[in-house]
């Protein structure tokens, strides 16, 4: 069964080529590329590239905005499934078979990187780690899902249940207003354990908050605007999941 790829992109023209090679050995694959307005080699990477699909933005309008783009691509082509990832040799494609895998019984399956620490020989920058924590543990008590990883970009999702989110927030705190919608909406989530790798520790979210304290404010921002919105508080939250598998 044919399954969608989305790959969000910003300057990634010293990797996207190499990321775009690991994928073709993926017969049933469509690659689908966004552009979120590259000023570096990436758009001239992308016209030698055979890929289903490239979406453009003239300039940068933000990480949510290149993944709900991705999303409606899905969607207006009757894709079941599609995966995100991200295009900095972070995530490992191997591991997209765990992902489909639990697609055949979840709504949203989330590569998790601290699910199985067996698999990471790197390690996060410690105030990324502890935004992390922070961010997921208070999503696990509004959701009721038990998230270990609440930012990590490799995740599988059935587009049938993307259908039912209204997905607004274009920036870093896209994965914060899925988690909240998905649970309003009744959405079955795992997690599949997934490598955690770094390879920029000075990437600084393309300029943008790139302090702690800035990067944590902005997403408890999203979080409290986005449960008010939705009606949910930690003592009524009953969102249908599971215990993460380990595999």
């Amino acid at each position: 069964m044919r399954f969608a790829v989305i790959l969000p992109v910003y300057n990634e023209g010293g990797t996207l080529e190499r990321v775009v090679r690991k994928l073709s050995l993926f017969k049933d694959a469509d690659v689908v590329i966004v552009d979120d307005g590259s000023t570096d080699a990436t758009p001239s990477i992308l016209e030698r590239l055979q890929v289903a699909a490239i979406l453009r933005h003239p300039e940068n309008q933000g990480y949510g905005r290149s993944l709900m783009d991705g999303f409606d691509f899905a969607k207006a082509n009757h894709y079941r499934w599609c995966v995100t990832m991200d295009a900095d040799e972070q995530h490992e494609p191997g591991f997209i078979p765990c992902l489909l895998e639990k697609l055949e019984e979840f709504d949203i399956v989330s590569g998790s990187r601290y699910l199985n620490p067996l698999l990471s020989t790197d390690s996060p920058p410690p105030d990324r780690l502890e935004v992390n924590r922070i961010v997921t543990e208070k999503l696990r008590r509004l959701t009721g899902y038990d998230l270990t990883d609440s930012f990590c970009g490799f995740k599988g999702y059935r587009v049938e249940g993307l259908r039912k989110l209204r997905l607004t927030e274009t920036n870093y705190g896209f994965p914060v207003q899925v988690w909240l919608q998905a649970a309003k909406a009744g959405l079955t989530v795992t997690e599949c354990a997934v490598p955690l790798i770094y390879k920029d520790h000075s990437r600084n979210f393309n300029n943008r908050f790139a302090g702690r304290d800035e990067r944590l404010s902005y997403y408890l921002q999203v979080m409290e605007r986005e449960a008010r919105l939705l009606g949910l508080s930690e003592s009524v939250s009953k969102a249908p999941h599971k215990s993460p598998s380990k595999n």
